[in-house]
């Protein structure tokens, strides 16, 4: 039987494969789902009504196959939506513009449904994406953080390299799109020295971090207080970058990482988030990062198999998870 306590709203892009996973769950679980892609479907036969007024809110979402009423959502999945870009059609101003409108309307309009539980909710991940902010709060939630420096000042980014006798690497604040000669490029965390510093680091602020010396990588996946880890055992520095010659298998996570986990987490008011570390010879795990919206599917057959229904579970249960 349905369960009667609402639906759940999965907002990704139709290639999302990822949340095929969770959605084969809830099917099976009879959970009824709506699957949006605003940026896309809403040029597409979808549209999205919302009001307001004294005492309540109220809106409508209308898609080609059901209509959702947005006060009886339970669950909010912010997978990978699209980025809203306007129509096609109109002119490159009236398109920019267009999009903004959507970016600040629907997005307003679907970042606060009333009574619905979020994964996580839009706001909080923007919040949690800021490098700064998470070696910050990774500080303060108990983390080994390595020696970390931001700066646009190439004397100060020197001097930092000097002083650290395991070496430094480079790592970029965002994954800023890049092309060379018309290519996409990506940039991989990597070491650099004295030397390779340039002018160029005036341009903008740049993140230099001690090298840690690993005996190999982690990856924790949290949702909600379930903690999914898996040891990552690659030969590059920045494991992402081949990953067909990482090897992965689970991995028990020590129990005061799991503590400080648990407290980025709420501190953060996320509730997912996929936390990458480097663990030393003697055991120590050191905080590189946490998306707070990260992939998992990559992982061995049971840990996703096991985050897939940690997060269905976090959705059908809704304001209760």
């Amino acid at each position: 039987m349905t369960d009667p306590r609402g639906s759940v709203l999965v907002l990704t892009n139709r290639h999302d494969v990822t949340a095929d996973l969770v959605l084969h769950i809830l099917a099976e679980r009879q959970v009824p789902v709506v699957r949006l892609d605003p940026g896309v479907d809403l040029h597409a036969g979808a549209a999205l009504t919302a009001t307001y007024r004294t005492g309540g809110q109220g809106g409508t979402l209308h898609t080609p196959s059901r209509e959702l009423d947005l006060t009886e959502v339970r669950s909010v999945w912010m997978r990978r939506p699209s980025p809203f870009q306007g129509p096609n059609g109109l002119g490159e101003q009236d398109r920019r513009f267009a999009g903004s409108q959507a970016t600040w309307g629907v997005g307003g309009i679907l970042a606060s449904l009333p009574g619905a539980h979020y994964l996580n909710h839009p706001w909080n991940n923007r919040a949690a994406e800021y490098k700064p902010a998470q070696l910050a709060t990774a500080q303060r939630s108990g983390f080994a953080v390595p020696h970390s420096l931001i700066t646009n000042d190439p004397d100060r980014a020197r001097e930092f390299i000097d002083r650290q006798p395991g070496g430094v690497v480079y790592k970029p604040l965002w994954n800023t799109p890049y092309q060379v000669d018309g290519q996409a490029r990506h940039v991989w965390v990597r070491e650099v020295r004295t030397h390779e510093i340039t002018g160029a680091v005036a341009a903008c602020p740049h993140l230099f971090q001690a090298l840690v010396e690993k005996a190999f990588d982690a990856r924790v996946t949290a949702v909600g207080n379930r903690l999914f880890a898996v040891r990552i055992d690659s030969p590059d520095l920045d494991w992402r970058q081949r990953q067909s010659r990482m090897e992965c298998t689970p991995i028990d996570v020590p129990a005061p990482v799991a503590r400080s986990v648990l407290a980025y987490l709420t501190a953060h008011r996320l509730a997912f988030g996929a936390f990458d570390f480097a663990v030393t010879a003697t055991g120590d795990w050191c905080f590189l990062e946490c998306n707070p919206n990260g992939q998992w599917a990559w992982q061995p057959d049971s840990i996703t198999d096991s985050i897939a229904f940690a997060v269905a579970d976090q959705l059908q249960k809704g304001p209760e998870a």
